[in-house]
């Protein structure tokens, strides 16, 4: 069996070829083929936003995740994987990394063709593998790991998915159970994807289609991203079978973990990587969503874990959405999580490299050190500057320092749409996301959209930046 990858080959640095996001509406659904009603499916959609080595913690996380699945039963064709697979490809991927002497055996790989891409999570090696490279004609460009596309495959809509990969999509009906996972960068009422974000409204939007349609019996998301409960919260009501755990609350970053010297990169995110043990070592058929979820909360002391949606769904077993198979419980050595926050981590493995460096290796670190420090605090003095044009003193310090609750959507997204085009592409600076609190700010501080896109455009007269990372 194979389980569908969705691959990209244009790496997270590729501007939109119009310069802008794709802020339409999900498509028409067409051929939606719903299970029959004595039938009962688990599907699962596993999703990877980013790319580039800083970032390989995701895309483990999401290796990681196939492997629960897969080992507790899921059959392949019921699970969808976007991942731009680009590690194997890495100039910083060495082969020599791959051995697996001195590891536990892991779960079995996922065997669907050629290219090995080795996900290192928790001391243990877990090879996957995937038949669709960055020469193969199934799932490739920025047109594949993309918003749209996700919530094409989550809705159904085969007829969109034409020409796009294998065109697969869930085929899941009122009987079955959804599992939805995400792991990448996040922002508020935001999650990114290699080349474009996906919106809170509009992930709505689509779970209360897939309930209209009948597209399930429950619902499951797990959410791995910066102020990732700004997805859910005022969002996802509680009557439409749907129950969503997120990292953090709508407010605060989430964390990396797990730094490898070897590797020089961190290989999970706390949040996925609690739940994910969790999972390895618990019989999921008598362990509840609810006693997951607090244990997660428990365990992650980096930030507020949060749950959303219809809560009596947390009574239900964890094995509902991931898996009945019994399998035998998998117990990872306790080891220091070394955890930073998101937005941190290209600069904690540049300061971890400089402590370990030689002396032919240091200037070179040190100059990539700088310039990564000097193009923050750039991007620092240019929100500063568009935040004074905006108020007196008090005014401007409010906004600074406070992080507002999202009420404001629609004023939100339009300085997002805006900043993005004429300040900062924010799918090309990543560091952007950790300012973009200062845009709801001023949209719950009731400041005009005008006024507000007035000063970016006294602002932001410098030429293209790409690379705040």
């Amino acid at each position: 069996m194979k389980v569908v990858i969705f691959i990209t080959v244009v790496a997270y640095a590729c501007a939109l070829s119009n310069g802008r996001f794709n802020w339409h509406e999900p498509k028409p659904l067409f051929n939606l083929v719903n299970s029959q009603p004595d039938s009962s499916k688990l599907w699962a959609v596993l999703v990877a936003g980013s790319d580039s080595w800083y970032n390989y913690r995701h895309q483990a996380d999401i290796c990681h995740a196939y492997q629960i699945l897969h080992a507790h039963g899921v059959p392949d064709e019921q699970i969808i994987v976007f991942m731009k697979d680009d590690l194997a490809n890495n100039p910083e991927f060495v082969p020599e990394m791959s051995s697996c002497q001195g590891f536990p055996p892991s779960y079995s790989p996922l065997d669907v063709g050629s290219q090995h891409i080795w996900c290192w999570l928790h001391l243990k090696c877990e090879q996957v593998e995937t038949d669709f490279g960055m020469d193969a004609h199934l799932f490739q460009g920025e047109k594949d790991v993309t918003p749209q596309n996700f919530l094409n495959v989550l809705q159904g809509n085969e007829e969109a998915m034409k020409g796009i990969g294998s065109g697969k999509v869930l085929k899941s009906g009122p009987n079955d159970h959804v599992f939805v996972n995400f792991a990448d960068h996040g922002a508020p009422g935001i999650i990114a994807f290699p080349s474009d974000v996906l919106k809170a409204t509009d992930l709505n939007k689509a779970i209360k289609n897939m309930q209209n349609r009948k597209m399930y019996e429950k619902m499951v998301f797990y959410i791995e991203a910066c102020e990732s409960g700004s997805m859910f919260k005022n969002l996802l009501p509680d009557n439409i079978s749907v129950f969503a755990t997120t990292a953090s609350n709508d407010r605060e970053s989430s964390y990396a973990c797990y730094y490898d010297e070897e590797r020089r990169t961190y290989l999970g995110d706390v949040y996925s990587v609690k739940w994910m043990e969790d999972s390895d070592q618990e019989q999921l058929t008598k362990e509840t969503l609810q006693q997951q979820f607090l244990m997660v909360k428990k365990e992650t002391n980096t930030s507020h874990v949060q749950e959303y949606g219809d809560l009596t769904i947390g009574k239900m077993h964890v094995s509902e959405f991931q898996g009945k198979k019994s399998v035998p419980l998998n117990y990872s050595p306790k080891i220091p999580l070394d955890a930073v926050p998101s937005e941190d981590v290209p600069l904690a493995i540049l300061q971890r490299r400089l402590a370990k460096a030689g002396v032919e290796e240091k200037p070179k670190l040190q100059e990539e050190f700088n310039r990564l420090t000097q193009n923050r605090n750039f991007l620092k003095s240019r929100m500063m500057e568009l935040i004074l044009l905006l108020g007196h003193e008090e005014d401007v310090m409010n906004i600074w320092n406070e992080h507002s609750e999202l009420t404001e959507f629609d004023c939100y997204y339009k300085l997002l749409e805006y900043f993005h085009d004429e300040c900062f592409d924010i799918t090309l600076n990543q560091y952007t996301l950790r300012y973009l609190y200062l845009l709801v700010n001023m949209c719950e501080a009731k400041i005009p959209v005008e006024n507000v896109q007035q000063a970016m455009d006294q602002v932001c007269t410098h030429p293209p930046v790409y690379g705040i990372i």
